[in-house]
């Protein structure tokens, strides 16, 4: 039945264009092109990574949609089809990369964002400050000052805080996952920007210890390169318990991108899957959970917030509340639409929740209970420009975390093959003849104009609004409104309908 599983793309190559340079069997990184006395193309190994059409010189190539593949029906879709196919010839489960891509409702879409006419006027950012600084790190309800030598001290001891320059950090992606030179380029925008990346749970490349006060170490469930000098190159420190693109299920990276670097990283031996285990074999409750934040917080002299990351799934509210009692400092929301490197495909298409009421629901049952200030609160999964930022914040989110947004700025082109260690564009790819294609210095160039300009927008959403600081944004979804959204739906976000 393989063969009988039609193309899903469909390469179109206009011959009379095409000079033979064979530039296009160079590029593509999952073999799709051949060549005799002309290029040739095996339309089903074709993934439309457009690595090809990219770099033809002749612009001869255009990679379409296979209009012959089935016969139209709304509810037997063509991807329903081709996957019942796909696994009745290999009983095998099937895999995906990049986050949720089905046509859920976007409720960022549906949120509006209120400005100022004339009793309250706007604030013009080009002429006057504006704040962006965000501190992530467990607050105090109130503090004490104390009168020394003449000099006004704080008197009230401060848990460890990490300062952002903009409330925007990266996405965990971890060396394996990703090459390392999408880690270095991460790396090198985290500290021009003045934000943080975050390893994965694939452990720290040396290369990257310089980098080391912006960096975010993971102690995931397979606590893949953990040891004191892993967590003493960070700046914060994260347990993994979930995963926005796969709730309740563990990680897994084939052994065909374990390789020497990635094995030495990792600690694990070269070529052997690496495999987390869904559950953290030593956390089977809060207590547990506390237990580890603590031994963490102690193996690192109390310096360094410790930080939880969690699916948005549909008790989040309740375990964001038990985490932030069991001591974390940070907790770090991932919705269903946050992108991965490998997932079944079902596992991520079906479970979880959107990150906006999640953030919503989390603030709301943290403030009700009065330790919203214990913890601060980033938000992750699908975040496309900063208008999804600003209204993450008003929603309630301290910072948000952008990783897919982070690939497309150094080249992915989201062709979801993340699985295969293919990738073209050398980004989430081991393969030296790949890796190479991506240049660190370039790609955190990239990364660090996008900051850059969202940053610029979010100084401009906050003018329009008469705030002068993002901590001002924080929680206040009065400047929210909804549009198409359902009583219940404006009740779980707490805005009000536009016109209201």
């Amino acid at each position: 039945m393989a063969n009988l599983i039609p193309p899903r793309f469909k390469v179109v190559i206009d011959y009379e264009k095409c000079r033979k340079c064979k530039r296009c069997v160079i590029n593509c990184g999952f073999g799709v092109y051949s060549f005799s006395d002309r290029v040739i193309p095996d339309h089903k190994k074709c993934v439309s990574c457009q690595r090809c059409v990219a770099y033809c010189p002749e612009e001869a190539i255009t990679i379409i949609e296979n209009p012959n593949v089935f016969r139209p029906n709304s509810y037997w879709t063509m991807e329903e089809r081709i996957n019942i196919m796909k696994q009745a010839s290999s009983s095998g489960m099937l895999l995906t990369g990049m986050g949720n891509d089905r046509p859920y409702k976007n409720y960022f879409d549906h949120l509006l964002i209120d400005a100022c006419q004339v009793t309250n006027p706007s604030i013009d950012p080009l002429r006057e400050p504006m704040e962006l600084t965000t501190y992530l790190g467990s607050k105090p309800d109130a503090v004490k000052v104390k009168v020394e030598d003449g000099q006004i001290k704080l008197d009230t001891k401060i848990a460890p805080q990490i300062k952002l320059d903009t409330p925007i950090i990266f996405s965990p992606m971890s060396y394996g996952s990703i090459s390392l030179n999408a880690h270095k380029a991460l790396a090198r925008a985290a500290k021009e920007c003045g934000i943080l990346m975050n390893t994965g749970e694939g452990g720290l490349h040396k290369d990257l210890y310089p980098y080391k006060d912006r960096i975010i170490v993971q102690v995931a469930s397979g606590r893949f390169g953990v040891n004191q000098e892993y967590l003493d190159h960070s700046a914060v420190v994260e347990i993994k318990i979930g995963q926005g693109a796969k709730p309740g299920i563990g990680g897994h990276l084939p052994g065909e991108k374990v390789n020497r670097e990635v094995s030495e990283t990792r600690m694990i031996p070269e070529g052997t899957d690496a495999l987390s285990p869904a559950p953290h074999h030593d956390i089977y409750s809060i207590e547990d959970l506390a237990q580890l934040i603590y031994a963490l917080k102690e193996a690192t002299n109390y310096e360094k917030p410790v930080s939880v990351k969690i699916a948005a799934v549909h008790n989040v509210a309740a375990i964001a509340s038990g985490i932030a009692r069991a001591g974390a400092d940070i907790i770090y929301i991932d919705g269903f639409r946050g992108g991965t490197g490998a997932a079944p495909t079902i596992i991520r298409d079906h479970i979880g929740i959107p990150i906006e009421l999640a953030i919503a629901a989390v603030d709301d049952r943290l403030r009700a209970e009065g330790i919203r200030n214990s913890v601060s609160i980033v938000a992750a999964g699908g975040f496309r420009h900063s208008g999804d930022v600003a209204k993450a914040i008003a929603l309630g989110a301290d910072a948000v975390a952008i990783g897919t947004a982070a690939l497309i700025a150094m080249g992915c082109h989201v062709c979801q093959m993340c699985h295969t260690g293919n990738c073209s564009w050398g980004i989430a790819t081991q393969r030296p003849e790949l890796t190479q294609r991506l240049d660190p210095d370039w790609a955190a160039g990239q990364l660090i104009n996008l900051i850059k300009s969202w940053s610029l927008e979010l100084k401009e959403i906050l003018g329009a609004l008469g705030l002068n600081a993002i901590e001002s944004l924080r929680g206040s979804r009065e400047r929210l409104r909804g549009i198409g959204l359902t009583d219940t739906e404006l009740a779980i976000l707490g805005v009000k309908h536009a016109g209201r």
